[in-house]
């Protein structure tokens, strides 16, 4: 009665509920952006390429806020960022190694 005498009948149609706080800033998610898009150093973050679970645990690590892995990848969906990665290489790799076996290979 109370939302019907304050604004009338359109007072009375279901809303969308506001639903929980996100957890996340914007700030903090442009940062999660950058982090994610700029890729892990293996010497700090001891991986070579990003999964949900060592997003997982940075985001705990740098903004104190512990969240489910799948939300981690729920959040790289709205950031519009894909779980596809390159192939990892090896960081130790040489070059110039690599080339010199390409040529002495035989073509198929």
């Amino acid at each position: 009665m109370h939302r019907y005498n304050a604004q009338g009948v359109e007072r009375l149609k279901s809303r969308k509920s506001p639903g929980a706080a996100p957890s996340l800033t914007e700030a903090q998610m442009a940062e999660l952006k950058a982090l994610v898009v700029k890729g892990p150093d293996p010497t700090v973050h001891k991986v070579v390429r990003w999964r949900c679970q060592d997003l997982q645990a940075e985001v705990a690590r740098r903004f104190a806020v512990h969240v489910h892995a799948s939300t981690i990848g729920k959040w790289l969906h709205q950031l519009r960022l894909t779980r596809l990665q390159p192939r990892p290489y090896h960081p130790k790799k040489v070059a110039a190694a690599e080339e010199a076996f390409k040529k002495t290979s035989p073509p198929f």
